[in-house]
């Protein structure tokens, strides 16, 4: 469902009537995953339920929109590449992307990763995408932001986090990676503390990674609706030039929040990358 537009106010509006709320349930109800695609006022689209032994296997809301992305990145990309192969050139779209390629690769994964770099491109730009697609599609009507799930973050996080410990062992060996984690010279004592630390450490990181991108994501979605309810909570229509300019502003800094998180999630996962290869001894 898109955050701050007029398809979202009347499905706001549709609830609050039916459900007679008057806490904040109703914000859950349209931040949340769901089994079915809300289209109000027209209705709503349920998505199959599919169980596979015994386990509930349903495409949600969500599911849904990843694959939506995954396929509108697989074909913009292939007909980009495509056009590389008709004109040493680029033009038009080709040429805007190429950009945001160049970007991600001299501003984010060379100087985070350095040598070495290019085998890890193809995977930090396919986040880099991936994140900025499912941050974007939250503003398009009827649609949903796959990034305010924290399952989603959370996957994500965990593939950084495997291609970053991989990448290291692969480099250092299994006991030569971990065992470059311990700072050179640190004392017998406290090694045994040092050693918990570190593999704390380990498992923080992609933590961090996933709260990061979900508050952010879910925050700006929440406030949208809360100022939008003011409107039917308080009801009065005093409030709701306030309340809807709010709306508009927040819509508007969305856009630059979907950026911002799109690149600080793959410049932390390459400087992830980067340390875990390239180890200080």
């Amino acid at each position: 469902m898109i955050f701050g537009n007029p398809a979202d106010s009347l499905a706001v509006v549709d609830t609050l009537k039916n459900s007679g709320e008057e806490g904040g349930g109703w914000i859950l109800h349209h931040v949340m995953d769901s089994n079915y695609i809300d289209f109000d006022p027209f209705g709503k689209l349920y998505l199959p339920h599919i169980e596979l032994f015994g386990i509930d296997i349903s495409i949600t809301k969500n599911v849904f929109f990843m694959w939506i992305i995954a396929i509108i990145l697989i074909v913009l990309f292939y007909s980009l590449s495509k056009g590389y192969k008709q004109s040493l050139i680029p033009k038009g779209l080709t040429n805007f992307f190429e950009i945001i390629v160049l970007f991600v690769r001299d501003e984010i994964v060379k100087p985070t990763i350095g040598e070495g770099y290019n085998k890890f491109l193809p995977y930090l730009l396919t986040l880099f995408f991936f994140v900025l697609f499912g941050n974007l599609f939250g503003l398009i009507p009827y649609s949903t932001s796959i990034t305010g799930n924290i399952a989603v973050t959370a996957a994500l996080a965990g593939i950084s986090f495997i291609v970053t410990q991989y990448s290291g062992i692969q480099k250092h060996g299994f006991v030569g990676y971990f065992k470059g984690l311990i700072p050179p010279g640190m004392p017998v004592v406290i090694l045994p503390l040092m050693v918990v630390v570190e593999i704390i450490g380990l498992f923080t990181k992609p933590f961090s990674l996933c709260i990061r991108l979900f508050a952010n994501m879910i925050a700006g979605h929440v406030v949208i609706f809360s100022l939008i309810g003011l409107i039917f909570i308080l009801k009065t229509i005093l409030v709701s030039p306030v309340a809807i300019g709010f709306v508009l502003f927040i819509d508007l800094l969305e856009l630059l929040v979907a950026l911002i998180q799109a690149y600080i999630f793959t410049i932390l996962t390459s400087l992830y990358i980067g340390m875990a290869i390239h180890q200080e001894h």
